[in-house]
Formats: structure tokens, C-alpha cells, sequence
């Protein structure tokens, strides 16, 4: 049986890594955290909280790395579940690849995601936080198919994280188990090496969050990240459940 290689595109400070959890309860699914981050940081200059750290521990070859991806799944699974940063697809690297892989769009209100990268890093610009990157992949993977990709929304996902997931494990072809909404808190094999720099919330949860309406105050260049990625934002949520 060929596998279900599944990459999920999120920008930061979304539920990216609640989801990541949640598929590797299933029993059949195998997942990787982020694997191009190596790549992006080694390519970028960037400074990131645990640079060195991610860039030693990773493969900074785009090209291996992208090749490893459609290689043997780890574990023998059946599903690959592929938690990918949307800015970490580079301009300078060929993105055709994506297309043979099972695309999914993770979205989160951009004011919410500046206001929360910013308790982690000191500045924060639109490419940082990914949407931009995002809506430009929709629109190459949406041709591709001829359809919308699936698109989740990280405040209407929170409402009701069941019927979300069961939604989309059907879109997929996949069965659906309650299993993927609980999870052992604490740190997880699968996690990145940056995980204690940026996984604090998820290594105290159980599950997804309960949740609660948010708001997020922002000003200067903060708030013209947002502004400048509202718009990509606004198209992507027209396609979520």
C-alpha cells in the first residue's frame, strides 16, 4: 500500500504542534517537526533562539532533505504526517516536490500570531510569520489539483477539535480515532531540537486547548506585520471549514 505522506503548512505560534501531537497518537502515523528549518536558518543568517543547535541537528541540503521526505516512511507507518513551517519554503528552492505530497493549510489570525511570536523574539516582520508564504503555496497547490486545498482555521478548530479532525481524516481517506485528542504531556521524541525554546504551552498540555475568545493589542512595526499579511490571511480562511 502506498503511503499517505501528509505535509501540513503552518506559520509560527499556531496549534501546528498541537496537530503534530494529535496525529501521532493515531498508532499508524509516523511525523517529522519541521525539516527544513536546518535549511532555512542555515540559508537565512537568522538569528533563532538554539540556531546552532537546530542547524547541527538538522541537514541544511534542502535537496536531501526533500528527497529523504518521499523516501521509506520511519517506522514502516502507513501515514506521514510532515510538520513544515511555510517560510522555510525558500524562494531559491524548486517547490514542484509539495505536489506529491497530501497539502494542508494551517492559518491562524495574524494579529494573534505577532502578538505571540513576540514573547519569543524581539521583532517580528511579515515573512516571519508565514501567511504570505502560505497563500502563495495555496495558489500552486489549488492549481495543481484544480480544487482548494484543506484549510484549517486555528480559532474555528478550537471550537470543536473532534469534528474538525474527523473532517479531515475523511477528506483524506483516513479513519478517524478519538485518539488523536489526547496526548502524555512533556517533551515527545519527535520534537525538534528548539522545542525547549518554543513548545512550552504543548509540554503542558494533555490535548487541544479549550477555546476562549482572544484579542491582541498591537503597535508600529508589529502591528504592519499584521496588517500586511491580513489580506493573504483573509483569502486562506475563505477556503476553511
Amino acid at each position: 500500500m502506498t503511503p499517505l505522506r501528509i505535509a501540513a503548512w503552518s506559520g509560527p505560534r499556531n496549534i501546528s504542534t498541537a496537530m503534530m501531537r494529535a496525529w501521532e497518537q493515531r498508532g499508524d502515523c509516523a511525523v517529522s517537526d519541521e525539516p527544513l528549518y536546518a535549511h532555512y536558518l542555515a540559508s537565512t543568517g537568522l538569528d533563532h533562539p538554539g540556531r546552532d543547535d537546530v542547524i547541527a541537528a538538522g541537514d541544511s541540503d534542502w535537496r536531501r532533505v526533500v528527497g529523504a521526505l518521499a523516501g521509506p516512511v520511519p517506522g514502516g507507518q502507513s501515514v506521514w504526517y510532515q510538520k513544515h513551517m511555510s517560510h522555510h519554503l525558500l524562494p531559491t528552492m524548486a517547490s514542484d516536490w509539495v505536489h506529491g505530497l497530501s497539502n494542508i493549510f494551517l492559518i491562524r489570525d495574524p494579529a494573534l500570531v505577532v502578538a505571540s511570536y513576540l514573547k519569543s523574539r524581539a521583532e517580528v516582520s511579515a515573512a516571519d510569520i508565514g501567511l504570505l508564504q502560505q497563500a502563495r503555496l495555496f495558489d500552486q497547490v489549488a492549481q495543481h489539483l484544480g480544487a482548494a486545498p484543506p484549510v484549517i482555521d486555528a480559532e474555528r478548530f478550537l471550537r470543536d477539535p473532534g469534528a474538525h479532525l474527523q473532517a479531515l481524516c475523511q477528506r483524506l481517506g483516513l479513519a478517524y480515532t478519538e485518539r488523536m485528542l489526547h496526548w502524555p504531556a512533556g517533551p515527545s521524541a519527535s520534537d525538534g531540537v528548539w522545542a525547549p525554546h518554543w513548545y512550552a504551552a504543548v509540554w503542558r498540555s494533555t490535548g487541544f486547548e479549550p477555546w476562549r475568545e482572544r484579542s491582541a493589542v498591537l503597535e508600529g512595526e508589529p502591528q504592519r506585520a499584521a496588517d500586511a499579511c491580513r489580506p493573504a490571511y483573509e483569502k486562506l480562511l475563505a477556503h476553511a471549514a
